[in-house]
């Protein structure tokens, strides 16, 4: 299992690196403006892809091994028409509502903000379809157990997405928000169809003949919950985005944006800690096991995340103004505010993939509704007087809260100590261990 989260760690370390190579360019070529206009899109396709993980989204993972993979193909890709067409349907009969209603229904996030920004809606539903069908592929080779093809794919979807832009950017010039939405399209695009080649022996191969709509209801109950308390936690982190737009414009949006994606770099960790996890627990029956690997992975992510947090902090204001140019200079103070929060998001991870490979994903939904409970009233306390570091404070005590939840329920049901989250010499040594393991057969594959 180590040398799999190793893998995903170096996947997403990667991932991180071209993420701000592609910063420092939307920095540089595009501006403030035209890079918040690009994250509020991304942050739309975020929104609308809740709506078609009721089915097809991470719970594939749980029932991949369990289900006829064709079966859950042709409900993974039905569901998803049916999903973009009904959002499309929406938009166009959004365009018959009167001017003065729509503002006054959006008065909260600005005086002329839309939540699609005008001009892209329809790329934005083509965003969502193709991602849709490319995470198809993500999530069920994790199903598969393939976690390194999973991660060859993801490697392929972000580079291309990078060189892409610059190839927007540089050879046809577009020096907009377009050239970052135009490279989404692509990356999603080639990802898709280079999943497709490792997912069609298990299409063509299946013969098992599973009920679609058994296995559909099965896979809404599951999801349904999964998603739900996706969706809390997705306004968590990103209602800030609208309420800074509303009071400060899109400016503002692009350092906030710029600050969120140099700060969550580091809860890469969680990320390939959790995804690993998750694959692990959903095969497990000793619930007892499970926890006590959870324990371990969950001090593991908070404590590298905090040190990796710090460094980025420590960081002087002068070198991010320098990097991302002095439109960019206050996301030094952002990243100080978002920092609590992302250590707090690196252990929340490990409790919801803990959570959902047990089959008790309410919890991720009931903590996410704690935290929506505290998200709403910080970010309108804070954000109109402190602006951009009030939202990050708003989000680590989001975090903060849901943690605190899941912590209460984690110890309840496994009756466990909460001295049993300091690190000991026994954990270091566990590291250690699991580290030159990981190196020694890194060395002995260089050698062949």
């Amino acid at each position: 299992m180590i040398k799999k989260i190793f893998g995903t760690f170096g996947t997403r370390v990667m991932n991180a690196i071209c993420g701000m190579v592609t910063l420092w360019f939307a920095s540089h070529y595009l501006g403030a403006e035209a890079w918040g206009i690009g994250g509020v899109v991304l942050l739309d396709v975020s929104l609308l892809l809740v709506g078609v993980e009721l089915l097809a989204g991470s719970g594939l993972i749980y029932f991949t091994p369990r289900k006829s993979y064709r079966t859950l193909m042709k409900i993974s890709y039905l569901w998803t028409t049916i999903i973009v067409a009904f959002y499309a349907l929406i938009i166009k009969l959004a365009t018959f509502i009167p001017d003065s209603v729509t503002s006054l229904f959006l008065k909260f996030a600005g005086e002329e903000s839309e939540l699609i920004p005008h001009g892209y809606e329809a790329i934005t539903l083509v965003l969502v379809f193709i991602y849709s069908l490319h995470n198809f592929n993500l999530t069920t080779l994790l199903g598969k157990e393939r976690v390194g093809t999973n991660n060859i794919l993801f490697i392929i979807q972000f580079m291309t997405q990078m060189s892409s832009m610059l190839v927007y950017i540089f050879i046809f010039d577009l020096r907009d928000e377009r050239a970052f939405i135009y490279s989404l399209l692509t990356g999603y695009v080639i990802g898709y169809l280079c999943g497709l080649t490792q997912t069609w022996r298990y299409i063509i191969n299946d013969d098992s003949n599973d009920s679609f709509l058994r296995t559909a209801k099965e896979m809404f109950n599951f999801g349904s919950i999964i998603q739900l308390s996706t969706l809390v936690s997705l306004l968590n982190r990103r209602l800030s985005f609208f309420i800074i737009k509303g009071f400060w414009g899109d400016a503002h949006v692009g350092v906030y944006n710029s600050a969120s994606q140099v700060a969550e770099a580091p809860k890469l960790i969680g990320q390939s800690i959790a995804m690993v996890q998750f694959s692990k627990i959903s095969n497990l029956t000793d619930n007892k096991l499970a926890a006590r690997i959870t324990v371990q992975l969950l001090k593991t992510a908070a404590s590298l995340t905090a040190i990796c947090i710090l460094a980025l902090c420590v960081i002087p204001t002068s070198i991010y103004s320098w990097i991302f140019s002095a439109e960019f200079a206050a996301m030094k103070s952002v990243m100080v505010a978002l920092a609590p929060g992302i250590v707090f998001m690196a252990t929340d991870m490990v409790f919801s993939h803990y959570f959902s490979g047990l089959d008790m994903p309410r919890h991720n939904l009931y903590g996410a509704l704690v935290g929506l409970a505290v998200t709403i009233p910080t970010l309108y306390l804070l954000t109109p007087t402190f602006g951009m570091i009030g939202a990050g404070i708003s989000m680590s005590l989001t975090n903060l809260a849901v943690i605190i939840y899941k912590w209460v329920i984690f110890k309840k049901i496994n009756k466990i100590s909460s001295t049993e989250l300091l690190i000991t010499k026994n954990d270091f040594i566990s590291l250690k261990n699991n580290l030159l393991d990981v190196f020694k057969n890194l060395k002995k594959t260089n050698q062949k």
